[in-house]
């Protein structure tokens, strides 16, 4: 068996709905995935199952989500070792021990090539900071701005299938899957 993770694009459910992690783990469990489980309620999920393609998980988990929920939403699915090594490759480790709430990464689907970062950092404040570690976008945010540019500019049309998670969240994932 090998450890998964699985990151849910988006858990709003139209109409002032949001999924709940509850109904999230009974619909993998449904799928035959094993030790089920999901970390705060932003749709963040690991689980067990027979070593598989990625591509392959993820679209099982898409159209189960569909079939469960009536909405697609893109789900970016890594191997445990691959998260590890996600969290060990975090380039802003100071700023993330300061502010964990404001360093996050874009998982991505496909990499993104490293010339596209170049035209992100334009979006970037002076205070903040943008990175490509194996073909995902780490950012830092600014405290002193309620809103970034930035957040905005990293989006599905400009780099593809890819969602979010800070590095509080990041941190306690991987605690999850560590052997």
């Amino acid at each position: 068996m090998q450890t998964y993770v699985a990151l849910l694009y988006s858990i709003g459910l139209g109409e002032g709905r949001r999924l709940v992690m509850s109904d999230l783990k009974a619909m993998a469990e449904g799928l035959g995935l094993k030790n089920a489980r999901t970390l705060v309620a932003t749709g963040n999920l690991v689980f067990e199952a027979r070593a598989s393609k990625l591509p392959s998980l993820e679209q099982r988990l898409e159209v189960a989500f569909e079939k469960t929920f009536g909405r697609h939403v893109d789900i970016i699915v890594r191997r445990a070792e691959d998260w590890l090594k996600l969290a060990a490759g975090n380039p802003f480790p100071g700023q993330s021990a300061d502010a964990g709430d404001q360093v996050a990464v874009r998982v991505m689907r496909a990499p993104v090539p490293a010339d596209a970062i170049t035209a992100l950092r334009a979006y970037a404040a002076e205070d903040e900071l943008v990175q490509l570690v194996d073909g995902d976008i780490w950012l830092v945010f600014s405290r002193e701005r309620p809103s970034s540019r930035l957040l905005a500019a990293a989006n599905h049309k400009r780099f593809g299938v890819g969602t979010s998670r800070n590095w509080n969240t990041v941190r306690k994932l991987a605690e999850m899957v560590s052997p």
